[in-house]
């Protein structure tokens, strides 16, 4: 099952929107900057702020979508 989550870093004042399969083990690729050059390895103290859980795949895929497209506007 998939979850839709935002995270929230205050280090930046920033908030990050994505989708995955494994929250748990996501939360610990952010912090640990696993991806070099994404968004959230600016900052080291990402928290979970809300998230939405027991998805399919393509449920959390346009959930995220959504959201993304929301906070641009």
């Amino acid at each position: 099952m998939a979850t839709v989550y935002v995270i929230y870093s205050s280090e930046l004042d920033k908030f990050y929107i994505g989708s995955c399969l494994d929250i748990d083990l996501r939360l610990v690729q952010h912090n640990t900057r696993e991806y070099l050059n994404s968004y959230t390895s600016r900052a080291t103290d990402w928290q979970i702020y809300f998230r939405i859980d027991r998805l399919n795949s393509d449920q959390a895929r346009k959930i995220e979508k959504h959201l993304k497209r929301m906070k641009s506007r």
